[in-house]
């Protein structure tokens, strides 16, 4: 299989890596079930999917625990990922991006993890009430103390440009500028997928010309870019599509189109391809510093999604992803 490296660590993990969060956070709980997770981490490290994504407030510290179960047995196999700086309440997450928390809560995670040093840890949100230089100077003493790889940053709120105007990755690259002058950022998390590629305007150029390594986050539309989801069939109500403005069945209808492109074009690569490897080939085509990390809880997902490293478009399947219409949502 390709390797990829993040950013200037240069550290190689697979084409496709792994969202651990469906597991044990957000989507449905009644369809999490410990045991058929731990076996999907396992085949994707057998498929050569080595960048295990996670985060301390997943469950919270549910996830890092079920990804330290197999990190006991097979931490050479894995490019382990998590994050800290939000802390979550019973009715609320708040940020916490001060020295102590950081350096404790790292820590924790490498207890959680069964390791004695994380190869990717990203800031999950700024702190408001610190100065991001300061959250990420403590990062960088944990790089010099051998308890983590390297750092990365993840997005800021991608929603907020939408309603504000703005564009979308606008106080993201402000804070990436803010804190590479303090150590640099390996690595950056954002939302890239067929109906979100806002990151290809300015973020991802940002990172491009830097030799930073871009994790594309929820490059499968949060499931809708499968194909696999019914217009009105309903969520559970714990799960945040439920509450998704692209996920009303008014919206989800008219975004049909969408995945009516993506079969087309995975029929033409013959039986067995699927919409989701298509939307996980074009993001992989967009450079190759880029590798999406698509969450899945079950084998069968794990095995699609990562057979999608092995599908080259051609300049007619990226021009046809290029022509469909954008998504649309609630806000629109």
């Amino acid at each position: 299989m390709e390797r990829r490296t993040i950013g200037a660590a240069a550290l190689a993990v697979g084409a496709v890596g792994l969202g651990c969060m469906p597991m044990s956070w957000a989507y449905s709980t009644s369809r999490q079930r410990g045991d058929e997770s731990l076996r999907a981490v396992h085949r994707a490290l057998d498929l050569g999917c080595s960048l295990l994504d996670t985060a301390d407030m997943y469950g919270p510290f549910k996830n890092e625990l079920l990804v330290g179960r197999v990190l006991k047995e097979r931490r050479g196999d894995a490019f382990v990922s998590t994050k800290v700086g939000l802390l979550v309440g019973e009715q609320h997450i708040v940020a916490n991006g001060r020295p102590g928390y950081v350096r404790r809560a790292c820590d924790a995670s490498l207890r959680r993890l069964q390791t004695d040093v994380i190869d990717l840890y990203q800031l999950h949100r700024a702190d408001p009430e610190v100065p991001v230089e300061e959250t990420w100077g403590a990062m960088a003493e944990l790089v010099r103390a051998g308890k983590v790889r390297a750092l990365g940053l993840s997005a800021v709120g991608a929603r907020a440009g939408r309603r504000t105007g703005a564009r979308l990755h606008d106080a993201t690259i402000r804070q990436l500028e803010r804190v590479q002058q303090v150590f640099p950022v390996s690595a950056v998390q954002a939302e890239l997928s067929v109906w979100s590629p806002e990151a290809l305007r300015a973020l991802l150029p940002w990172c491009a010309t830097r030799g930073v390594g871009f994790l594309a986050a929820m490059p499968l539309g949060n499931g809708f870019l499968t194909g696999t989801l019914t217009p009105g069939e309903g969520f559970e109500p714990d799960d945040p599509r439920a509450r998704h403005p692209r996920f009303t069945a008014e919206m989800m209808a008219a975004n049909q189109p969408v995945v009516a492109g993506l079969r087309r074009i995975a029929a033409r690569h013959g039986d067995g391809v699927t919409p989701a490897q298509v939307a996980l080939a074009w993001v992989l085509a967009q450079g190759g510093q880029v590798v999406p990390v698509p969450g899945a809880k079950r084998e069968r997902w794990v095995a699609e999604n990562a057979g999608a490293a092995a599908l080259r478009l051609t300049e007619r399947d990226l021009a046809e992803v290029g022509a469909l219409p954008a998504a649309l949502g609630s806000w629109d």
